[in-house]
């Protein structure tokens, strides 16, 4: 363990976090999602678990580490209801609430469609998978910029 790091977050999340650049994807997502065939296509290519966590619980753990992007409309993405785009689940309200919180501000959450959320879950950098048992859990976080001082 490290001073100030959530201890949800393992070595190899730690890792991930800092092996992504600006405008790197990471999915975090349900038990639910075809999370193991669509990591294999991730530039991490292979799915990490985040087990004993629910969505918003790993989001908020993540999202002490991981500054949103700024620099694009919706830096987040979820999953549509399938059949009823417009449909709403309580996830969706648990997640605009951790997301605002960490950054501070009121961020756009973007729908897609199933099959386009999959297509751009597979060009994400990782796949995190946590023990949420959903249904819809499934985000698609953009890595913001981290505001460093000059070394």
């Amino acid at each position: 363990m490290l001073k100030g790091i959530d201890q949800r977050l393992s070595a190899e999340i730690v890792h991930v976090l800092m092996l992504m650049g600006h405008g790197d994807d990471l999915v975090i997502c349900d038990v639910n999602h075809p999370a193991v065939t669509i990591a294999k296509e991730t530039t991490y290519g292979k799915l990490i678990d985040m087990a004993g966590c629910d969505i918003p619980t790993g989001a908020a753990a993540i999202l002490s580490l991981m500054p949103l992007d700024t620099f694009v409309p919706a830096p987040v993405q979820r999953m549509q209801v399938v059949g009823n785009p417009a449909g709403v689940v309580p996830i969706f309200a648990r997640m605009q609430s951790v997301v605002d919180r960490a950054e501070g501000r009121a961020v756009m959450i973007e729908p897609l469609e199933r099959f386009a959320f999959y297509a751009a879950a597979k060009r994400a950098f990782a796949i995190i998978r946590t023990a949420d048992s959903g249904p819809y859990g499934c985000f698609i976080l953009k890595k913001g910029v981290v505001d460093l001082p000059e070394l």
